[in-house]
């Protein structure tokens, strides 16, 4: 992508609205606009995350075993009478009608409807285990919306449901997602550690939130400092190996983690007094066992194996991927901009043409462009008639994770410099050599 066509509208001022650092970033960076309050336009560039966002997040949901469908946005609020939430769940639901005079509301979670989905199609546990998800926006009327996309009342959520014929397979189901999530977060370049959690609105009684580490975290969590050394399950991960499976949850589950709702004071005390970690925290996900709330009002049963029916036992698995992109750049930036981990970077490198018109240097920075993208790189080639200053500062308040600086005086010697944004490292290259330096990273 030549950044003279592109859409970047990028600001020189940090919006006054803008709290926090991933706030302040995203709408400085040209990744997001505030349409109204609590919702939000997403920008080319912004879109470009978000695209990658999910693109790991549905990687990691299959290879788990889930299968993805789209559940609409509006609902019907008969389907929440069934369960007993409508009048229950709070003025965070925005409540609509259509011509008919029919009430409708924006989903702001969708266990419903995937009940309602689920009961009309399976009859048998010979159909069991099923787990089923969507990346859906959703809509939750906070009464202070804030800090950008972090909490907004418009949100894309990936909500998975799981259904099983007893607590033993729910379990499973539910140990199943847990290692998703650590593998999902940890390809996005996260430390993500489970901490127990309250179920709220959701309900249940088995519940762990995933959080991330940031000094501008929301709240203050409380870990055994020996998580942030723990292995990630690997991408060859038997997800159908019961005891394996339950062996990795154990032991993530085996030290002290609590947010602070669910902190244990006594508890925490019994922990070494060097790997005592208490930080400042951001969720980014939030698993539930659930057992039979919904399936039992909602009569969502299946024949067991006697020959009897009985209500199935569901769970649900959250992540909010455009949340998530405000919790990446709280935990990756610096005083010039976003620090993007390679997965999800918008672009993995962009190539800064330090004099726009000289021929040498237009021809070189084409020729690097044409074969990094034939390598199948997401190039940004800034073209414009600018001032390298002015280069140097988009690419580093967008995050681009390698640039590629390329001017008369290198080529010259013919050389030009590689940076990387994460360490500010510098090293001069021919330009032939560029594409294979680059080859290790993607």
């Amino acid at each position: 992508m030549r950044l003279s066509r592109y859409f970047l509208p990028i600001l020189r001022e940090t919006p006054k609205e803008a709290e926090i650092v991933s706030h302040r970033l995203m709408l400085r960076a040209g990744m997001i606009r505030q349409e109204a309050a609590g919702i939000y336009a997403w920008l080319p560039l912004g879109l470009r995350v978000l695209n990658k966002v999910n693109a790991i997040v549905r990687e990691e949901q299959n290879r788990s075993g889930a299968i993805e469908l789209l559940m609409p946005t509006i609902q019907s609020a008969d389907l929440w009478r069934e369960s007993g939430r409508y009048d229950a769940y709070g003025k965070e639901m925005l409540r609509i009608q259509d011509r008919h005079e029919r009430e409708m509301l924006f989903g702001p979670t969708n266990e419903e409807m995937i009940t309602e989905i689920f009961r009309g199609y399976v009859r048998s546990y010979k159909d069991l285990p099923l787990n089923l998800y969507h990346i859906q926006w959703k809509f939750r009327d906070e009464v202070r919306p804030r800090f950008g996309v972090m909490r907004s009342r418009e949100f894309l959520m990936k909500d998975a449901y799981s259904f099983d014929l007893d607590q033993a397979g729910a379990v499973h189901s539910y140990n199943k997602m847990f290692v998703a999530y650590l593998r999902t977060f940890a390809r996005m370049g996260l430390k993500a550690i489970p901490m127990r959690a309250d179920t709220g609105p959701i309900g249940g009684n088995l519940s762990h939130e995933f959080i991330i580490l940031a000094s501008t975290g929301e709240s203050e969590v409380f870990c055994h400092a020996d998580y942030l050394d723990f292995d990630i399950p690997p991408a060859d991960t038997d997800f159908d190996d019961i005891p394996a499976l339950q062996s990795t949850v154990d032991r993530w589950t085996s030290l002290y983690a609590a947010t602070s709702e669910m902190h244990d004071a006594a508890a925490y005390e019994a922990v070494p007094a060097d790997k005592k970690m208490s930080a400042r925290g951001i969720e980014v996900g939030h698993i539930f066992y659930f057992g039979t709330k919904y399936s039992e009002p909602m009569g969502a049963r299946v024949m067991g194996p006697d020959g009897q029916e009985r209500p199935v036992h569901m769970g649900s698995y959250g992540i909010g991927p455009s949340r998530l992109i405000a919790a990446i750049i709280e935990a990756s930036h610096d005083e010039n901009g976003i620090i993007w981990p390679e997965a999800v970077a918008p672009f993995d490198v962009a190539i800064l043409n330090l004099k726009a018109g000289d021929a040498g240097t237009d021809a070189a920075c084409q020729k690097l462009y044409q074969e990094l993208s034939a390598a199948g790189r997401d190039v940004l080639y800034d073209d414009r008639d600018e001032r390298p200053g002015a280069k140097f500062a988009t690419a580093d308040l967008i995050g681009v994770p390698w640039q590629v600086l390329i001017g008369p005086k290198g080529l010259a010697e013919g050389k030009v410099e590689l940076k990387r944004r994460a360490t500010g490292e510098r090293e001069m290259l021919s330009l032939e050599d560029v594409a294979a330096r680059l080859s290790g990273h993607k």
